[in-house]
């Protein structure tokens, strides 16, 4: 099966979220990753997710069936930034620690905690940095590890994606979309 990042463009209503994943769970889709935030026009949130699909536009029609859905792009074969970020707790003895500062700087990682015998770094970079951070600091010894969802967002001028749909196209009775072309 094919990794594929969506982003769709939703109203910000309560329960919105919720129905998204229960959608993509009783289809048996799996989602990777799965991220949310408001955007620049109030009261629409930007999902991004990476789900694994041989029928991407399978994907999109299932998301169109939620009333909240504006917008929804596949932006895989699209230029895009993509980010992720990761707090990681790691074993960090006074003897380890200057090794530790010094792999988090190769990585542009920020110490955020020091404890007694741990620390707490956050870095943020795109998915492979992420990985290829969080396989460099696994040897110190990981007590705690959080990743963000991916987030993503199309370069340059072309807006939300050049294989995008939106509700009208898909028959649903949605606000105007002129505030978000």
């Amino acid at each position: 099966m094919n990794k594929h990042t969506i982003v769709a463009l939703m109203q910000d209503r309560p329960g919105a979220l919720n129905r998204a994943v229960s959608l993509f769970r009783r289809r048996g889709y799996n989602i990777e990753s799965l991220a949310v935030g408001h955007t620049e026009t109030e009261g629409i949130s930007r999902m991004t997710l990476v789900v694994e699909s041989a029928d991407v536009e399978q994907v999109v029609k299932q998301l169109y069936r939620l009333v909240e859905v504006l917008k929804v792009s596949d932006v895989t074969s699209d230029p895009t930034v993509e980010r992720e970020m990761v707090l990681v707790k790691i074993h960090a003895p006074a003897d380890k620690r200057a090794e530790v500062v010094a792999v988090g700087e190769i990585f542009g990682a920020k110490i955020v905690d020091v404890g007694a015998t741990t620390m707490v770094l956050e870095m943020t970079g795109t998915p492979s940095k992420v990985e290829n951070f969080v396989d460099v600091i696994k040897p110190f010894g990981v007590k705690e590890m959080m990743r963000t969802g991916r987030i993503a967002m199309v370069r340059g001028a072309r807006g939300h994606g050049a294989q995008s749909y939106d509700a009208a196209e898909n028959g649903h009775l949605a606000e105007p979309l002129a505030a978000l072309n």
